[in-house]
């Protein structure tokens, strides 16, 4: 009777165990934030867009991109945050009044999307020198070049206009992490890095949460490179912003001198994802960034 008992309880261990395996699958693939290159076709098509989707090879990692319009006046570069993809931005590859005056692109930045979802590169450098070579292929002829980053994606364009002065004419900073420390880091982030919990995270949040730790040591190394920005700086962030601290537009205010102009808007009663709460604003901004850097 043991025996059975015994047996009957090991079979249900090994189900449930098979039924938290196929949750946590099913779970990682509706969380990824990240839609394919037919879905994405299909959405542009949709709003009577051509898009183009191509991957290009980086320091031995694959990227993918997307292009939308054919102005070859001027560019505008978005980069995503952190866990997302380059499908977050496409409310503003797909507007009109940006498309009359650039070429858009948007990239699934290493360890998102389809560029090595769940191999990160933390380091801040690494990633602006996978992303040179789109704004390498611009530099001759598709100038301005207007770079928009949002939340972890800030520090990235920020380190594109240090690195490659020569790259970047304007910047458009989105509820940036910019200063070293100055952000929510949750109680869980260090144990997700076990072994025993780290396999059952999504992937995309595997890569957040590399970077996440990583984030104030990149930053940090960032404090002498300030000074490098002389192009025109917008920066937009909501008044209750409760993941990056609002302290970070002090920060912007102070190694942001050598900008050519700072506009810096904290907007009342909204958060972190002001992308789409504040589209109108985020878009006035950018045309207001490409104006400046055609004058």
């Amino acid at each position: 009777m043991l025996a059975k008992i015994g047996r009957i309880c090991l079979k249900t261990v090994i189900w449930a165990l098979v039924i938290l395996i196929v949750l946590l699958l099913v779970f990682d693939r509706l969380v990824q934030f990240r839609m394919d290159d037919a879905d994405l076709t299909k959405y542009f098509h949709k709003q009577g867009l051509e898009a183009h989707i191509g991957y290009y090879k980086a320091r031995g990692r694959e990227v993918r991109y997307i292009r939308v319009g054919d102005d070859t006046n001027a560019t505008i570069l978005f980069i995503h945050g952190a866990p997302s993809s380059l499908s977050y931005w496409r409310g503003y590859l797909s507007d009109s009044a940006l498309l009359k005056r650039a070429t858009i692109y948007a990239l699934d930045r290493p360890g998102y999307g389809y560029s090595g979802l769940a191999r990160p590169l933390p380091e801040i450098a690494a990633q602006a020198a996978v992303i040179r070579p789109i704004l390498d292929s611009l530099h001759q002829t598709h100038h301005p070049i207007i770079v928009v980053g949002v939340s972890y994606g800030a520090p990235i364009a920020s380190r594109l206009a240090m690195d490659y002065p020569q790259l970047v004419d304007g910047l458009v900073l989105t509820a940036p992490a910019l200063a070293p420390g100055q952000e929510r880091v949750f109680w869980f982030t260090y144990m997700i890095e076990h072994p025993l919990i780290h396999w059952v995270v999504p992937r995309m949040f595997q890569s957040a949460n590399q970077e996440k730790i990583h984030h104030k040591e990149e930053l940090t190394k960032m404090l002498p490179l300030w000074p490098h920005i002389h192009v025109p700086v917008a920066y937009l962030q909501g008044a209750n912003d409760e993941l990056v601290f609002t302290s970070n537009a002090d920060f912007a205010r102070e190694h942001l001198k050598n900008a050519s102009s700072l506009d810096i808007q904290m907007i009342p009663g909204r958060g972190h994802l002001i992308a789409f709460s504040e589209k109108p604003r985020i878009r006035k901004a950018i045309l207001d960034i490409l104006d400046k850097c055609k004058k």
